[in-house]
Parts: structure tokens; sequence; C-alpha cells
């Protein structure tokens, strides 16, 4: 049996370090601010320009919560009251340490409590500063390269091209940090590679039920610059409908994590990306052993106190299938609270449906990646995703709709068109000569059989959205020039998935009514889709997916 290492605690007056003999870690007093890592023979590997003032919320009081020869926790709280009103957000806070014996690496997590009493407040994001995945590496440009004249700012202040930077393989790209996002139920473990030093700095995230938005939520994994993000929660890719919003006389507590950093390192002259397959391995370990039994928080639930939910999801559409019922197999349950044993026996999920499919477009994945994604600017280029499944995740792309429809706009013609190839990805606004924006119209031009009876019927659209960003979506039927649209949705979304470089934020479905007599059987009937602000080069939306659904009581061939 191998001896474990013992945990040391060095309480100083301004400082507190936990030593294990694998690492040294150092915090403020009273802060809790991590100010130091020792770990393979090198001092810090922290980066020591940013300020401690630059990293966040501060504790103001420090306590021991355990000190075992194998254990140790610390906590670092800022309590709020009354007399802070004008100052702090109305939430206790207490940020909690773990180091084990053994372990090459440390455990954070956070405590948030807002009493009943308290004042409302809104909780937009929360996160811990600190190669994403297998087909996500690279070699990183530096901090420096973003800084003017090496770096120039492009539409928003995250994008920089780099015009002139240190080192020169890095010249016409672009650095930022939303090229690196990544979905919850992919953001594991995500990190930095040292090459010499071959040292590996990993943040390791075991589970999601502290994270809001849910598996599909895409959430940052970096700063630009070597800082490493845990995010817990979050409003980008999804705006205001994600925010977390207290009243008063609302009580609420939660903790966020734990989340464990991980460092690990390999001899000179060995492959590097071999920390990335170890990261991963110990990520599975990690996952394996949650939820974790050493927290001493009583308000982290211990697998005892946890339940356990039994059943089976399926989906009843008959339009879709000759079976009555098929699995949900890629569905995603969303529990929560703890503590009881439930047997939901069969659940059957009916989605919305009035009639067979006359026609489609995309795929219903809550996802625009099965369209088409353009070429970028080669002004504007990340070579990781050149010739890579997330092609999406390139600066500018909104751009591209305007060089690709000079003078018009997108027609998709039903049984003609192929929407990975002929369907742009993202309803945008196009810049015109004069630096201005005007509003697009998409045309959707199908045949209605003669055989479809149109009169006193009522057919059903339904226009499913992947994402929207101050965006407006009027739909007419026949008559691109009429006044009133059959259907407008007002200004919808601040998801920002355009400019973010995402593919997805918040789900949107408009299930929309259309009166039979608004077509014509045996002709070509064409649907006009019109995103109708146009004060910005990011306004729009990406389609989910349409459909077009026949009458019920149409003799049409089932699809």
């Amino acid at each position: 049996m191998s001896s474990i290492n013992m945990v040391h605690l060095v309480i100083g007056d301004h400082h507190v370090v936990m030593d294990n003999g694998i690492l040294k870690v150092t915090l403020s007093k009273p802060g809790g601010i991590v100010t130091g890592i020792r770990y393979n023979g090198i001092d810090n590997l922290l980066e020591v320009i940013n300020e401690e003032d630059n990293r966040g919320i501060k504790g103001t009081n420090f306590k021991v919560i355990v000190e075992e020869e194998e254990r140790v926790e610390i906590s670092f709280t800022r309590k709020w009251n009354t007399s802070l009103i004008d100052q702090r957000v109305p939430l206790n806070i207490d940020i909690r340490y773990v180091m084990l014996g053994n372990s090459s690496g440390f455990y954070a997590y956070a405590i948030y409590e807002h009493l009943k009493e308290w004042p409302p407040f809104n909780l937009p994001q929360t996160r811990i500063y600190m190669a994403v995945g297998d087909n996500r590496q690279r070699h990183m440009p530096l901090p420096d390269d973003r800084v003017p004249p090496r770096g120039k700012e492009l539409a928003f202040p995250e994008a920089v091209l780099l015009v002139n930077p240190v080192e020169p393989e890095f010249k016409g790209e672009v650095d930022d940090k939303y090229e690196y996002s990544c979905e919850n139920r992919d953001l594991k473990v995500h990190g930095w590679i040292c090459k010499k030093p071959g040292i590996g700095f990993w943040q390791i995230t075991p589970s999601n039920e502290f994270r809001s938005g849910g598996p599909l939520k895409q959430n940052l994994t970096s700063h630009v610059g070597p800082i490493t993000l845990a995010m817990f929660l979050s409003a980008h890719y999804a705006g205001e409908d994600m925010v977390l919003k207290f009243q008063s006389n609302e009580p609420w507590k939660k903790v966020f994590g734990p989340v464990f950093i991980y460092l690990n390192s390999l001899p000179n002259g060995t492959d590097t990306l071999h920390l990335w397959d170890d990261a991963k391995i110990q990520m599975m370990i990690e996952v394996q052993n949650w939820p974790y039994n050493f927290i001493a928080s009583e308000d982290f639930p211990s697998s005892d106190q946890r339940g356990c939910l039994s059943g089976r999801l399926k989906v009843r559409d008959r339009y879709i299938s000759e079976e009555d019922i098929v699995c949900g197999e890629e569905a995603h349950i969303g529990l929560a609270p703890p503590g009881c044993d439930i047997d939901m026996g069969e659940i059957v999920y009916e989605p919305p449906r009035d009639g067979p499919t006359l026609w489609e477009i995309g795929i219903p994945n809550r996802s625009a990646a099965e369209f088409y994604v353009p070429d970028p600017n080669p002004n504007y280029v990340n070579p990781l995703y050149l010739n890579h499944p997330d092609r999406f995740r390139q600066y500018g792309l909104w751009e591209r709709y305007a060089e690709l429809y000079p003078d018009g706009d997108l027609i998709y013609t039903i049984g003609v068109n192929d929407y990975t190839k002929d369907w742009f990805f993202a309803h945008v606004t196009r810049k015109t000569e004069n630096d201005t924006y005007e509003e697009t119209t998409w045309q959707i031009k199908f045949d209605l059989d003669n055989k479809i009876e149109t009169a006193n019927a009522t057919f059903q659209l339904r226009i499913a959205l992947a994402t929207a960003n101050a965006a407006q979506l009027e739909v007419r039927i026949n008559d691109e020039n009429g006044n009133a649209p059959l259907f407008n949705s007002g200004q919808i979304g601040h998801d920002n998935a355009i400019a973010r470089h995402g593919i997805h934020g918040v789900y949107r479905l408009f299930n929309i009514s259309i009166p039979g007599s608004l077509l014509v059987n045996g002709k070509t009937n064409t649907i006009f889709l019109t995103q109708a602000n146009n004060t910005s080069p990011l306004q729009g939306f990406m389609y989910d997916y349409i459909r077009l659904e026949a009458p019920q009581i149409a003799s049409h061939h089932i699809t």
C-alpha cells in the first residue's frame, strides 16, 4: 500500500498555503484569491501581471473548515447586510478550496445565499477564473499580440485581428474568445499546455448539475490570453431569458461546483499532447467519483441524500412513424429537488402536429449546424476551424451573406434546392454601399398538389428558430408587398450567437396557421420570410427547422 502525502496548511498574516508535496497553492487572506501555484519545480504557474483586484469577488473573512492529514478545506466568506445596499449584490458568498493528499490538483466551489428579507436582484453570470477537445487544439497567440499596434480591434472588443504578432505564424489571424465556446455536455475538461517544460493546467467539471441552461447551453472556456474559466451561470448565447432573477421575499441558496484544477507534467522532449490524454483519463475518474464524498459543506448533497429517477420517455408522432410510439433516445431530462426515489413509468411526449408533412427544411435538432456555412473571409481566418466540423466558429461569417447575395435575397425551391448547400445558416441584414443595413426577405417556393383541398382548410407552418438577436420575423404568403404580414414575431432575442460564433442559442417555436384561401392548387406558392430589423450587422436569427403540414383531412402521402 502506497503512503499518502500529508496535506500541510500554513496560515500567515496575508496569505494561506495548502501544500501536499505535489503542489503548493497560495491564496490571499482573507480575499481567497489564488495567487500562486508551485508545481514541478516552477515557483508560480500563474500570470502575475493580472492584479488581484481584477480577479473577481474577494472574501472578507477566513476560516479553516477541515484540517486533517489527508484533507484540508478552507473557506473565504463575504457577508451582506443592508448597509451595503448600494455597493454589492445582496448575497452571502462562501468560496471554498479543498486539497487532498496524493492529489495533483485542488478543488474549488462556492456557496451563494440570498435571504428572504433582502432586496431583489439579478445574477447574469458567475464563474471562477483559472485544448477544449480532441479536435480543438492549437498553439495560441500571446496576450501582447492583442494590444495595438500588434492587434486591431474588430466589430467588438473580444475579436482582434493580429496584424503584427510577436510570433509571425499568427499574422492575419483573428483572436477571439468566443471561437472556443463549448456546449455544457462536452465541457468536462479544458485547459492549457506549456511545452517547455511540459506542463498541463486543466479545469475539470465532473457534473452539469450546478450549471444553468442544461446540456446544450453554450459557455465560454477561456478569456483571451491564458485564462481558464469555470462558468456556472451565464447569459451568453441566451440573453435575458437565462438571467437569474430574484424577487423580494425570495430566499435562495446554491452550491456551484466543485470543479477540479488538475496539473500534470511530462519530461522534456515528450509529445506534450499526452498531457491532454492524461487529463481526459483524470476527467473520467472525477466523473465516476461524483458526487464527491469529501466535501464538508452540509449544502452539498452527499450520495445518500440524492434520489433516483426511473422510467421511460417515448415520443408519439403518427405522421413520422407507423409505430404508435418511438423511443426518445437523444432526449435530455432535467431534474430538480434532491432526496426522493421516483418511478415515472412511461412518459409519452406528443410534439405539435396537425397534419402530414408537405415539405420540410432542416433537421429538428435545435441547431442550424446542418445548413450552409460559408468559408471565412481570407482576412479573418482561424486555421483551427478550416476543414473542421465546427466551421461556423470563424469570425465574420455574417458578412458573407451580402457577398453571396449582393443583388437579391435567398430563394429556396422545395424539391430542387438542398438545404445543406443552398440555405444560408443565418438570416441576417445586408450591408449597403452607404454603410447602413437593410432588411432581407427569403423566399420558399413550393408546388401544391391539386389533390389537396384548400377551400375551408387550414395549413400549419411551423418555424423553429435556433437563435435570435434583436430580430423580427415577418411571414407573408404569396404577397411580398402585403402591408400586414400573416405573422409578426415582434422583436425577439438577445442571444448574440451570430457574433459569438455559435450555431444555436435559445430555441423558439412559432406555429402559424395558414388559411387555405391564401394558397393556390396546382401552382407554385411562395412563403416570404423577412428579417425586418436592420440597424446592425449582428441582428438576425438562425432557423432550426421549417415544416408545412397539410390539413388533417388531406389525402396526401404521409412522409
